[in-house]
């Protein structure tokens, strides 16, 4: 059974040194009747004490007694106290990192967690939800996309989800927010399969929001410059070169940025397996004959 659309729609395939730790503390505070102006009887006292750590994950240590632990664990994510999702998100990276056949078979689960978690207004439940599904990349990267590991249709269609959510979070207006999910999205590309991953990414650079089409940019750069010339030949050579003309005149310099990123991977790649003609040569060739000209001139000078 497919899994139930959430709020942001997908975008259609057709074009259109030391470690630290930080700590966010809730503590205790008290509307006087003398600071507000309101009756005894109006008073809002607010008394959290609970606090959420981000702990790194090279911090996080194996559970105790994690056979156990599993059984409890969808449960506390789905709790309405959002300490202790945090709590309970912190312990499915420990699963991921640690007892990671244990977490797997609910991987698609875990996953729609967390782009639910993500998607709430608390900043440090958002930010939790991002590290841990940069743990999750870490643990099973190699098997959420790779036609060998056979991923389900519900783990593709929740990571999906979760990719969308992962773009649109690194340019939100919360800077350790973004920052957590572009540090997310490069574990991603380090983690993944490259050329499947790409194909996933592909739909991006036509997405309406030009900030959610950068981020898309970047992460096809740091695939590309995995792939070596026969994952970019599978891939589609020409069709890699026009997304990489496309993003040069987008409207976000990180865009065209990533572009020209983009563009010398291939560069370095293509011009490696010719031996006839010169690099220059075999570049210009394969910009004229691939684009329009005004495009395959603006190719042409990057590498020049």
């Amino acid at each position: 059974m497919a899994l139930r659309p959430l709020d942001n729609t997908l975008p259609l395939a057709s074009p259109d040194g030391p470690k630290k730790r930080a700590k966010i503390s809730v503590t205790a505070a008290t509307v006087t009747p003398r600071d507000s102006g309101i009756n005894d009887e109006n008073l809002v006292v607010l008394a959290v004490t609970d606090a959420v750590e981000y702990v790194a994950s090279e911090d996080l240590k194996a559970l105790p007694d994690p056979e156990m632990k599993i059984k409890s664990l969808m449960e506390r994510l789905d709790s309405k106290d959002w300490l202790e999702v945090c709590e309970a998100l912190n312990d499915a990276r420990r699963f991921a990192l640690h007892h990671a056949s244990i977490l797997l078979p609910m991987l698609d689960k875990m996953m729609m967690v967390l782009v639910r978690s993500m998607k709430n207004p608390r900043s440090a439940l958002c930010k939790t939800s991002i590290m841990a599904s940069a743990d999750i990349f870490t643990s099973y990267g190699h098997l959420l996309l790779s036609p060998s590991s056979s991923p389900t249709t519900m783990q593709q269609e929740a990571f999906d989800h979760l990719l969308l959510q992962l773009l649109l979070k690194a340019f939100q207006d919360k800077r350790f927010v973004c920052e957590e999910a572009e540090k997310a999205l490069r574990t991603m590309a380090a983690s993944m399969p490259p050329l499947p991953l790409l194909q996933k990414l592909e739909t991006y650079v036509a997405h309406k929001n030009p900030k959610v089409r950068a981020k898309a940019a970047v992460s096809i750069s740091d695939c590309t410059s995995k792939l070596g010339i026969e994952g970019i030949k599978e891939f589609g050579l020409r069709k890699l070169l026009q997304i990489s003309a496309d993003m040069l005149n987008d409207r976000l310099p990180e865009a065209r940025e990533a572009a020209r990123r983009i563009a010398g991977s291939m560069y370095m790649a293509y011009t490696g397996e010719e031996e006839e003609a010169s690099p220059a040569e075999s570049w210009q060739s394969l910009c004229t004959s691939s684009l329009a000209p005004i495009s395959a001139q603006s190719m042409i000078r990057i590498i020049s």
